[in-house]
């Protein structure tokens, strides 16, 4: 593994992969591994699989523009780079959906196969009405072509106290403290599985799974959408990431900021 110079030899961090994680930049502190991560790649100085790492990232990002907050060195925070020229990038929500299963995988391996963990749309981690972690994926495209992907993925691992009632800890739910460093290495592995398994073009399978583990996925349940309130069930996902959701016979589809989860 080449560990750069960046700050600090990460010890124990030996994932059994081909290329995920295998060039590691460790950061003490850095607004956000996502802006890291991203400098690498437009600067070609970014393998594939590298991944960006920190123990306290101060101005982290999360989906709809809102904040990610994570207690400095108790949780997971980093970014990985990859080169999807395989994927047209009207197919983009794929490597989403590859790496919310990811991440579920790993969290099973943690958990066991409960019910209550879940992918809350469009790649939330949820165990219950509880958020565990959060990813978020920024693509650059290149005509009709992915350049490079950016996967940030932020997990509570360690933390115990939490300024929202929504959110929850590995160590909230199972009542043990984790060695980061050893995560980590699973996580990648995990990571690069799932990539490998999109990259063979196995689109049917990774699809299917994530309805399988899906966040309401066929449940009544309350939503908001253009300032009303409707009733409604989660029904799928369309090819362009759209939620499918069915209310009154009729199916409606919804971007990112256009539906409210009540």
């Amino acid at each position: 593994m080449n560990v750069t110079k960046y700050e600090k030899q990460v010890e124990a961090i030996y994932p059994q992969t081909l290329f995920t994680g295998q060039q590691l930049v460790w950061l003490p502190e850095c607004p956000s591994t996502n802006t890291e991560a991203y400098q690498l790649a437009v600067q070609n100085r970014a393998t594939d699989g590298c991944c960006v790492i920190t123990d306290k990232q101060t101005a982290g990002r999360g989906q709809r523009g809102n904040q990610w907050e994570a207690a400095p060195g108790e949780n997971l925070t980093l970014s990985v780079v990859w080169h999807p020229g395989f994927l047209p990038a009207a197919d983009q929500f794929l490597l989403s959906q590859a790496v919310a299963l990811a991440v579920h995988d790993w969290l099973v391996t943690l958990l066991g196969p409960d019910p209550a963990l879940r992918v809350k749309w469009p790649n939330d981690i949820f165990f219950g009405s509880q958020k565990l972690g959060g990813i978020l994926i920024e693509n650059t495209l290149s005509g009709p072509k992915i350049q490079h992907s950016i996967v940030g993925i932020g997990l509570n691992i360690n933390q115990r106290q939490f300024a929202v009632p929504t959110a929850t800890s590995l160590a909230c739910l199972t009542g043990r403290a984790y060695s980061l460093p050893t995560l980590v290495a699973r996580l990648l592995e995990s990571l690069e599985r799932r990539y490998l398994q999109l990259r063979s073009g196995k689109v049917g399978t990774l699809r299917a799974e994530y309805l399988q583990v899906l966040y309401r996925f066929q449940e009544e349940h309350e939503y908001e959408a253009a300032g009303r309130r409707l009733r409604g069930q989660i029904v799928g996902v369309d090819e362009t990431g759209r939620l499918a959701v069915a209310t009154k016979g009729k199916l409606h589809y919804f971007d990112l900021k256009e539906i409210r989860y009540i």
